[in-house]
């Protein structure tokens, strides 16, 4: 019964977070301490990471290929921070979406312990992409005083875009952590499409090159109104479109939902593969 219930209450995807929110934060805590454990720089690497990629995006699109973000940028420089801004965000997607392939493969003791909530691994997945997206967005808010002359203010309204992307990432986690115990391929197959979500996506060019009669073709892109709101708020100084967030959320909970009732109903077969 307390299942059932489980699977019909539109909020049961996150009472495993509340209930167990001090286990995830260790556990993604461990993750990334562990990715880094035995380098030299140790966690420093979390920024020197996407500092290095900001300059080579930099060099490569800003000097090499002079890219212009239509006539928005004024300098050779600027179009790789709004580049950065969006490859933000699918970097915190591809992130989450490829370790959520291998999470119940790669954690196969909890997997045989009846009482371990195996739901907090997908949770400690999406806190470790939280962490480095939060570091790679402090890059760019360090950078972008030198290069666009300001920092504006609607970066307040940064952490309200990632909760907006939270229940589709959330219910893509679940459902590839689910699919990657039975399709031990998903994880090259996973690889590929968030390549082609990004470059889908309006993140290497502004939505304006797209004809305007294959736009409603990229808003079916998960990452297209996350990736424009965060270039609003953290490049152009912009309010995000509430519109466009509302629906999303509503679409991507719904998602999220399905995703986690899938997740639960294929759960009890997980310890007969691994």
């Amino acid at each position: 019964m307390t299942t059932a219930y489980r699977l019909i209450d539109p909020l049961s995807p996150y009472v495993a977070l509340k209930r167990h929110f001090v286990l995830v934060v260790q556990m993604a805590k461990r993750d990334v301490i562990s990715r880094y454990r035995g380098s030299f720089a140790g966690l420093m690497w979390s920024f020197f990471n996407p500092l290095l990629i900001l300059v080579i995006y930099t060099f490569v699109f800003g000097v090499i290929f002079k890219s212009r973000w239509g006539n928005q940028t004024s300098n050779q420089f600027q179009y790789a921070i709004v580049l950065f801004a969006g490859l933000n965000i699918n970097t915190f997607f591809a992130e989450c979406a490829n370790r959520a392939t291998t999470v119940i493969i790669d954690n196969t003791n909890f997997v045989k312990r009846v009482v371990f909530p195996l739901e907090t691994l997908s949770w400690s997945v999406i806190g470790s992409g939280l962490f480095h997206l939060f570091v790679s967005t402090i890059v760019l808010l360090v950078i972008s005083p030198f290069i666009m002359g300001h920092i504006p203010w609607t970066v307040v309204f940064f952490p309200i875009v990632v909760a907006c992307f939270l229940p589709f990432v959330a219910g893509a986690v679940w459902l590839l952590a689910s699919l990657g115990v039975f399709f031990r391929d998903l994880k090259q197959l996973v690889a590929i499409m968030t390549m082609a979500l990004m470059f889908l996506a309006p993140i290497l060019y502004p939505m304006s090159l797209i004809p305007a009669r294959y736009r409603v073709f990229v808003y079916l892109n998960p990452l297209t109104v996350i990736a424009q709101a965060s270039q609003d708020v953290l490049i152009w100084g912009k309010l995000p479109r509430w519109d466009h967030l509302g629906l999303y959320v509503l679409i991507a909970t719904l998602f999220a939902w399905v995703a986690f009732a899938w997740f639960e109903q294929t759960r009890k077969g997980f310890a007969d593969v691994v």
